[in-house]
């Protein structure tokens, strides 16, 4: 149970009870008889295709798989694709949904304020519940930028809420703001790190300072950054507001790396898109939240050439809900209608960024992101059979989905070999008192934040 548990308040732990019995299958699992997507570079469709899984692990895609003992998931007439990747999210704002009501409520001034009032209990509440929004949709991995922690109590409850929900992830743990206020605790971090829990690992939410001459403060985010780096740690940073100066100040005091992940960089400019490239960075777009807050138009075509580039929520509340749907919709109408171009983009390119992009950006391909042998088996299985998806008698599946497919018709989701979400419905939790918890954090937030 949670190093937290003894602090937290019985709906928390009555959430907690049925997770406690998730375990691996004795036996194989076979996907059999779906149209398979493996999302492989190079690889093809199976219209008439098996997966077979033992323990975590894929171990065969093919055709009529003769497995004699598996347990079996009947897929045919679906569609088996990899799970969602969300390169970039803030799960700890989903209890603020509702709060960001463009001028009369912006998003980062509201987020700090309600942020600033949220104890453990309210980010483990956040977290657990965005999470479970994002495995109801199809993904599988999230990269949560947790930007909201103010002690290792907060961290603890975070990362308690990824590992609790199931959820791959990488956490980047960071501080509320841009100042040396709350500069990430080192040690706390390399504990938890350390910990090497089988799906949540660690990372660093890097912020740059505010005034980017600020040397003092430049010397506080350098030992972060050494720190990530001596540890092989993952890091993201913003690239937003003064995107311009920022991108530059990365270039200038040599930042870019493999393991840095850049978000948003909307705007950036050709050459410093090269120089990501050129350093084997990566860069994660979240078009749903850039084009809320004003960043501009997240147009696909303006980031050709990118190697490593995914998709990202941001924040199911900003987005408006954890839906790897439209986001992929949002960005694929964007470059339609700014070029006046109906054949763009391709629908099969917009779900490769969708699962082994994102991976790719993560730094977990060879992990996730792709069906094929040796993966880990993160697998959704989407269900035409609804008024939203009716009508297809054949043609471009990639097309149906992206334009399509909504998280209802995620029909089936498969974590490191667990079986998360059947027939339509999360496994193991209780959804009613998971939704009561989160309306009674979000309210006595409200009540706090007026106190």
């Amino acid at each position: 149970m949670l190093a937290l548990s003894r602090r937290m308040p019985a709906a928390l732990l009555a959430m907690l009870v049925p997770l406690a019995t998730w375990a691996s299958a004795d036996r194989p699992l076979l996907i059999r008889d779906g149209y398979i997507m493996p999302m492989t570079p190079g690889g093809q469709d199976l219209p008439r295709g098996d997966v077979l899984i033992r323990g975590d692990t894929i171990v065969a895609v093919g055709e009529k798989l003769s497995v004699p003992d598996a347990e079996i998931i009947d897929a045919k007439g679906r569609f088996v694709l990899p799970g969602f990747v969300d390169a970039h999210s803030h799960l700890w704002v989903t209890t603020l949904r509702g709060q960001f009501r463009n001028a009369g409520g912006k998003f980062f001034p509201v987020s700090n304020a309600l942020g600033s009032k949220m104890q453990p209990d309210d980010i483990y509440t956040a977290m657990y519940t965005g999470a479970l929004e994002l495995l109801n949709g199809g993904i599988t991995t999230s990269g949560d930028f947790f930007d909201n922690v103010r002690g290792p109590a907060w961290a603890e409850a975070g990362f308690s809420a990824l590992r609790d929900a199931g959820i791959r992830a990488i956490m980047y743990y960071g501080g509320p703001d841009k100042s040396t206020r709350f500069p990430v605790d080192l040690n706390h971090a390399t504990a938890l790190a350390a910990r090497q829990d089988p799906l949540v690992k660690v990372g660093l939410a890097w912020r740059l300072p505010r005034q980017l001459n600020d040397e003092q403060n430049w010397a506080v985010r350098d030992r972060e950054y050494r720190w990530a780096k001596a540890r092989g740690l993952p890091i993201q940073v913003h690239v937003s507001g003064d995107a311009d100066a920022m991108f530059e100040a990365l270039i200038a005091r040599r930042y870019l790396a493999p393991s840095v992940t850049l978000v948003h960089a909307t705007n950036a400019r050709a050459s410093q898109l090269q120089a990501l490239n050129h350093a084997g960075a990566s860069l994660a777009i979240t078009p749903l939240s850039e084009q809320r807050v004003g960043y501009g138009l997240t147009r696909l075509d303006h980031f050709d050439g990118v190697t490593r580039i995914g998709f990202g929520i941001d924040g199911n509340s900003l987005a408006g809900s954890g839906d790897m749907f439209a986001t992929m919709r949002l960005a694929a109408l964007t470059l339609s209608g700014a070029t006046a171009d109906e054949s763009r983009p391709d629908p099969r390119q917009l779900l490769i960024m969708a699962t082994r992009g994102g991976a790719e950006t993560l730094g977990l391909d060879k992990e996730t992101g792709s069906l094929a042998p040796g993966k880990r088996a993160d697998i959704q299985i989407i269900s035409p059979d609804s008024l939203t998806m009716s009508g297809y008698g054949g043609g471009d599946p990639a097309a149906l989905l992206l334009y399509s497919a909504q998280p209802h018709n995620v029909a089936t989701v498969i974590i490191n070999g667990r079986i998360v979400k059947q027939d339509g419905k999360l496994n193991a939790v209780d959804l009613a008192e998971v939704l009561a918890t989160a309306q009674r954090s979000a309210e006595a937030l409200q009540q706090r934040a007026v106190e």
